[in-house]
């Protein structure tokens, strides 16, 4: 039913014969309310977080085409990635889901996930419905794009292409503030002068105040000048051609970012974005009657990636998929009022390149709690991308010589299980309430708003990227519908570890025994956490270590005997990488191996090739050329990286 509206929806757009047309409700749509739809723009800047333009720092750049759209329009103060890397950003903004039900949750996928039937993209959508689509240029999705999914995407693309009076979405996205323009030598800093001035920046508080991090932060606030004149080209052209008035334009960045410790993390300054809606005059009457006469209002209403595909198919005038997670926040029915009400937001961060982690953020109000899976994984955890910024560098040498404070050097430490957040007293998230007896009952009730969360959706991650690339991969909300009781489960496995080890070690101790798996898994991952209290398992872990079927099994009990007991872990772990039988299992244990690198400082010696030879067979050739370009390079920088102290 929803492609016969879709079709008729099309055939309306272009040829304006009421006849073939009808609403959400059933009703005919009338030749007026057909003959013109809204066109819709989003202009995106890579990797910038908010607080980077003067539109909400007063320390920010200053960027006037951006400014001058929020003077017609709306500005989110509380906007969200809810994802703080490109690919599971844009994943979840194509589709208005969320990517970790749908196993698209790992940045730079293995594999690319098949999308379900019921699921498409907003552009796929909005091309079936008569729009013209076009991308300029840049996709990184984490699934298997459909055929209709753009108009045109590529190089230089735009609205020019489409039929006369055809209403089009268009999407630009600009590399200008991407983490690679940052990639620069420390000798810049005296042969390249920035306009801003580095003194007079204000550097987060877990960033060390030195000259290389100063000058850093004033390049990429001139980087934010240099993109919003490119933007303004955009802007400029659909002034000229009398677009303007009959265009939702969304400027946004596409996760936060881009100093240490931002992108590739859940903390606000890697989720918060900015984001402008410039309202066009002839469709404000899409909007509710108390948004309509208003500019420049801001909004402080909770909203995230996942209401971007609902709100663009609600002026439209199309329905939503049931899969979708999001909601419109742009509505006929949704006042200002009732918009500044949302306060809720998920986020999720697992593997980002060749670094794995698993952490989940559920943010309620002025509260903000995380749950960190793999606490034993620090967040400064080697990654060759991360590391190619000088500042970054510095940050972890100044951490290894002890000149950080504590809120500076807690980025390369075991994280804490939880932690709870007051952002209105704490915007940096430096301040753990979690373990004040005072916050006990608001850290339970955040602790079981995102066990519920993760449990409804279900949440994918909790089977590796190992299994799942294989597993549900075709099919990924139909295994996830199959596997959610098992999900839970898990959930409850690694929850134990929030709970006096005296009060759960009986339950976990027969967890460690279970004939499945990925449930020994999760109580090994339990045991870590527990660290050297676990000592009295140390009979099963170290049957886990020498006979366990699955192989991460195997490596997180050498890992739990190394960080507690002492076991040399070289040459047991470098056996296990070579018999891995897939290369995302092989990954997997060296980053087990990279954690014992960095806070035991043990050097770990693998050759490539022998990891190698089963992977493009087993894949195909279709995969070949990624896996050479992309996860070599992975495995590469691991090794490289393991063979040094």
């Amino acid at each position: 039913m929803r492609h016969i509206l879709t079709i008729c929806l099309a055939s309306a757009l272009l040829s304006g014969c009421e006849s073939s047309a009808i609403s959400n409700d059933g009703s005919p749509i009338s030749k007026k309310t057909i003959e013109k739809r809204p066109n819709f723009v989003w202009l995106v800047s890579e990797d910038n977080s908010k607080r980077y333009l003067k539109l909400y720092n007063a320390k920010g750049a200053e960027m006037p085409n951006i400014e001058s759209l929020a003077k017609q329009g709306l500005v989110f103060n509380n906007a969200f990635s809810n994802s703080p890397v490109c690919s599971t950003a844009r994943t979840t903004l194509a589709l208005g889901a969320y990517p970790a039900k749908l196993a698209m949750e790992y940045h730079r996928p293995f594999e690319r996930i098949n999308l379900p039937r019921e699921l498409s993209t907003i552009s796929d959508y909005l091309t079936k419905a008569g729009y013209y689509t076009s991308n300029d240029a840049k996709e990184d999705y984490n699934f298997v794009s459909p055929e209709s999914n753009w108009s045109s995407s590529k190089k230089g693309a735009s609205w020019h292409n489409r039929k006369a009076g055809q209403p089009f979405f268009h999407m630009q996205t600009w590399k200008t503030t991407h983490e690679g323009k940052l990639h620069f030598p420390e000798s810049d800093i005296e042969n390249l002068p920035t306009i801003h001035n580095p003194n007079s920046v204000e550097l987060d508080p877990i960033h060390p105040n030195t000259e290389l991090f100063r000058y850093t932060y004033a390049r990429y606030l001139d980087l934010h000048k240099k993109v919003d004149k490119e933007m303004g080209v955009v802007i400029n052209q659909l002034k000229e051609e009398g677009l303007l008035e009959d265009t939702f334009i969304f400027y946004f960045g596409d996760h936060g970012g881009v100093l240490p410790g931002s992108k590739g993390f859940v903390s606000e300054r890697g989720l918060n974005v900015p984001l402008v809606v410039r309202v066009p005059k002839n469709f404000r009457h899409l909007l509710h009657k108390d948004l309509q006469a208003k500019l420049s209002t801001r909004v402080d209403g909770v909203i995230s990636f996942i209401d971007f595909a609902p709100t663009l198919l609600e002026l439209a005038g199309l329905p939503k998929s049931k899969l979708q997670d999001g909601e419109s926040f742009l509505s006929k029915n949704l006042s200002l009022d009732d918009l500044n009400k949302r306060d809720a937001n998920f986020s999720f961060a697992d593997r980002f390149d060749e670094k794995y982690d698993m952490v989940r953020g559920f943010r309620k109000g002025k509260y903000k709690y995380i749950r960190n899976y793999l606490p034993f994984n620090p967040d400064g955890l080697f990654s060759s991308y991360r590391y190619k910024q000088a500042a970054y560098r510095e940050w972890k040498h100044l951490f290894k010589a002890n000149k950080l404070n504590s809120v500076q050097s807690a980025f390369f430490k075991h994280k804490p299980l939880e932690a709870l957040y007051d952002l209105e007293q704490d915007p940096f998230e430096t301040k753990n309430l979690a373990l004040l007896p005072q916050y006990t009952e608001k850290v339970i009730k955040m602790r079981a708003g995102l066990q519920k969360k993760l449990q409804s959706m279900p949440d994918l991650a909790f089977y590796p990227e190992s299994y799942l690339v294989d597993i549900a991969k075709d099919e990924p909300n139909t295994f996830g519908l199959k596997h959610k009781s098992n999900i839970a489960r898990f959930i409850n496995i690694i929850d134990m570890s929030l709970q006096p080890f005296e009060q759960v070690k009986n339950k976990l101790k027969a967890v460690l025994l279970s004939n499945e798996q990925w449930e020994r898994y999760w109580a090994m991952n339990a045991v870590l956490a527990f660290g050297d209290k676990a000592n009295e398992f140390l009979p099963i872990i170290e049957k886990i270590r020498q006979s366990d079927i699955n192989l991460i099994n195997r490596s997180r009990a050498i890992q739990y005997l190394a960080l507690n007991n002492g076991v040399s872990p070289q040459l047991e772990l470098e056996d296990l990488v070579k018999q891995a039988k897939d290369p995302l299992t092989a990954l997997a244990i060296l980053n087990i191996a990279t954690q014992l690198h960095d806070t035991l400082g043990i050097a770990f010696n693998i050759e490539l090739n022998k990891l190698w030879k089963n992977s493009t067979e087993t894949r195909g050739t279709s995969m070949e050329s990624f896996h050479k370009r992309t996860v070599d390079g992975w495995f590469k920088a691991r090794m490289d990286y393991l063979k040094n102290i």
